[in-house]
């Protein structure tokens, strides 16, 4: 994983979006753990973004869900 200190060019553009769209203004671990494939990260942070939009749930519901679905995975994120 690329620290966000140490990223440059495309990487450090996408963690700078990455940040300013964070509600706590970090660049996530998970999202860090793509930082090798700054093409592939961008693509994955439009995603999300689509997906934790309000639509039939908000998006606490969907970090609800996201978040439940983990601890059963037994995944740290």
């Amino acid at each position: 994983m690329v620290d966000e200190s140490e990223a440059t060019g495309p990487l450090a553009e996408v963690y700078a979006t990455a940040k300013a769209q964070s509600p706590i203004g970090i660049v996530a671990p998970i999202l860090q753990t793509m930082s090798l494939r700054p093409d592939f990260l961008a693509a994955i942070q439009a995603a999300s973004r689509m997906h934790f939009t309000d639509g039939a749930l908000t998006r606490a519901q969907h970090e609800m869900i996201a978040s439940y679905v983990s601890a059963i995975n037994r995944c740290r994120y």
